[in-house]
């Protein structure tokens, strides 16, 4: 089983990343017989970064928190997603097929044009960029957020029609193929979504992001960590002695994702049967907040002093992630005539 999937280097990471993503990268490179791929999309994020050393650092530091988080270079692949040439090259072919009414709807685009933002090609292309990212390695296996879904749908789209296009007698109800049936240029792959944390509130209860600047970041100082928690974290107007409520209410979400599942049974009565305020469960936040990133932290200090170290496992990554690139491409490129 090939498992792929990436975080932008746009920012700094925060619990939306861990909880949303990284944390399954973790976990679905336990079993010996897959093949994880994760890469660090600084492509995307020229989007919205566009200052080049800020870019290069970002993506330096966001390859020391997938590795300070638990993710494995030995273990798993991990790469720039601009070390793969192929990449560009794919995203154009794949591109040709691509209809333009799809990408209006992509969410991606419409969420960010409804925010006042201008639209500009890397934002309308986005969704084929990203379909590209899965189809260059024969992905079977995608892990997302439930946010991701579409960008997932469209690349299984696109991959189906651009077989069509180029593979006699390929039939889409076989769309890799059988004994009967040729397969696809481009493997057709499957999604793996984490309902449970398939959104994670940000500090004001939207989805957190570095977009809407509502992010618990997870290697910042402390004080602004602290900040962020005690500070940000938005709360009603009930009184200390009430029952908390738990529809709409950011914290309670974010207690439930970060707390111990020992914990939570105890601290879930606690906020239901009220007589504590809403500072004391701040507190309990922040509590659980160190206790379960304080060792990657030390980690990611670590790996921000020895960038030779990282270049080496980052460029390591992306000589193996081309061997998987690399026969797709040769195919692609031969039945388009390139």
């Amino acid at each position: 089983m090939r498992i792929l999937s990436g975080v932008q280097s746009s920012g700094q990471l925060h619990l939306g990343n861990y909880y949303g993503a990284i944390r399954q990268f973790v976990e679905l490179q336990t079993v010996a017989a897959d093949e994880p791929l994760y890469f660090i999309a600084n492509l995307h994020a020229l989007t919205t970064v566009r200052e080049p050393e800020l870019a290069r650092r970002l993506t330096f530091e966001t390859a020391c928190a997938f590795i300070a988080c638990g993710v494995d270079p030995v273990r798993s692949t991990l790469f720039r997603q601009s070390d793969i040439p192929e990449v560009t090259e794919m995203f154009w072919v794949l591109g040709t097929v691509v209809p333009v009414s799809n990408l209006e709807r992509a969410h991606s685009y419409k969420d960010k044009v409804a925010e006042g933002l201008s639209p500009d090609f890397g934002l309308f292309a986005y969704p084929v960029l990203m379909a590209i990212d899965i189809l260059l390695y024969d992905t079977d296996l995608v892990p997302v957020g439930k946010d991701q879904v579409q960008h997932l749908e469209f690349a299984r789209d696109w991959a189906i029609k651009f077989n069509l296009q180029y593979v006699k007698g390929y039939d889409p109800a076989f769309p890799n193929g059988d004994s009967r049936h040729p397969a696809g240029l481009f493997k057709v792959p499957a999604a793996r979504v984490q309902q449970a944390t398939a959104v994670v509130p940000g500090t004001d209860g939207k989805k957190m992001s570095k977009s809407y600047n509502n992010t618990i970041p997870l290697f910042a100082d402390d004080k602004t960590v602290k900040d962020a928690i005690m500070k940000k974290v938005v709360t009603d107007s009930t009184p200390v002695e009430a029952p908390k409520p738990v529809e709409k209410a950011p914290l309670y979400d974010l207690l439930k994702l970060v707390a111990p599942a020992a914990d939570w049974p105890g601290l879930e009565a606690e906020w239901k049967a009220g007589g504590k305020g809403y500072g004391h469960f701040k507190g309990k936040l922040l509590e659980y907040y160190h206790a379960t990133f304080d060792g990657p932290r030390a980690r990611y200090a670590e790996l921000i002093a020895d960038p030779a170290e990282v270049e080496r496992q980052l460029k390591a990554g992306a000589e193996k992630a081309r061997r998987y690139a690399e026969p797709v491409a040769a195919r692609v490129r031969k039945a388009v005539g390139l």
